[in-house]
């Protein structure tokens, strides 16, 4: 079982949010929750042109995002923990494939307490080729001794669902306040579950049918 981390684990999707606002505000730049919404993909770049920042501007506006978001301290999305106990009491392997980068992902993952939670995690600077790529997930099963067609991926964005069917694993999609539902409907993940604590049920059901 792989997860994605930022709004399928970890509750950052507010933290995200004002930290973007206030990285192009910085550049003059402002938008409305609802724009921000429908335009949301991990790959800040894409957000950046949608927004109408420079493309000289980005790099600087990376640096400003991180600058913004240090400050934030989020905890977990509500039933994550219970999930990641549930699945660890069931054998699961469990790793994390993200495009957040590895300082950032290692100190809310100690401060949280789940430093030995995932076998595998697979950050930014571990891939050539970040999401919708398959290369981070596919180096997570290199990693756990996993094989795509026993593997679930579970991600908030319709690049994680992208970068699951490239993979060629079970995708799960997880509704959140911040990724619109229609986009996440129209990603086509193999499943879609309102919020994450919905996981270990839904699991209990695809395997009791296919057992």
């Amino acid at each position: 079982m792989l997860f994605d981390w930022d709004g399928t684990l970890c509750d950052s999707g507010a933290a995200s949010l004002r930290a973007f606002r206030k990285s192009l505000g910085d550049f003059d730049i402002a938008f409305t929750d609802a724009a921000y919404k429908t335009a949301y993909t991990p790959r800040w770049y894409r957000m950046y042109e949608a927004f109408g920042l420079p493309r000289e501007l980005w790099p600087r506006a990376d640096q400003r995002w991180l600058h913004h978001y240090s400050g934030e301290e989020p905890g977990l999305i509500p039933g994550a923990l219970e999930v990641l106990a549930e699945l660890r009491a069931q054998r699961f392997l469990i790793g994390m494939v993200t495009n957040g980068t590895r300082s950032r992902i290692e100190q809310e993952l100690a401060r949280l307490g789940l430093e030995t939670a995932f076998g595998a995690v697979v950050c930014h600077e571990d891939v050539t080729h970040s999401k919708p790529h398959p290369e981070g997930i596919l180096k997570a099963l290199a990693l756990v001794d996993g094989s795509p067609g026993r593997c679930w991926y579970v991600g908030d964005t319709p690049v994680d669902m992208e970068q699951g069917h490239h993979a060629g694993v079970f995708t799960v999609g997880v509704l959140t306040d911040y990724v619109d539902a229609a986009r996440m409907e129209q990603s086509g993940p193999s499943l879609l579950l309102r919020h994450i604590g919905e996981l270990p049920e839904a699991l209990y059901r695809f395997t009791s049918t296919t057992s």
